[in-house]
């Protein structure tokens, strides 16, 4: 939701950048600008986590870790 959302977002954000140009407004169109490039941040960031697939979630099989109750102890110990 969160990729069509952005796509969404980049082609007003473009548009405004193109019309807002157009007709002279430097300081909308500097705004709009700034905004596609928060868009593809944005962007990029969704398809990195894409990318990197999905993380393991435990079920209600795997029992709760053992908690920690304070102290240092040594490694591979």
């Amino acid at each position: 939701m969160r990729l069509w959302l952005s796509l969404w977002g980049l082609a007003w954000a473009v548009f405004g950048l193109t019309a807002f140009t157009l007709t002279g407004r430097p300081g909308w169109a500097a705004a709009c600008g700034v905004l596609v490039v928060l868009v593809l941040v944005d962007l990029a960031v969704i398809v990195h986590r894409i990318h990197q697939g999905p993380h393991f979630q435990p079920g209600r099989s795997v029992p709760p870790y053992e908690p920690d109750h304070g102290g240092r102890r040594p490694y591979g110990h």
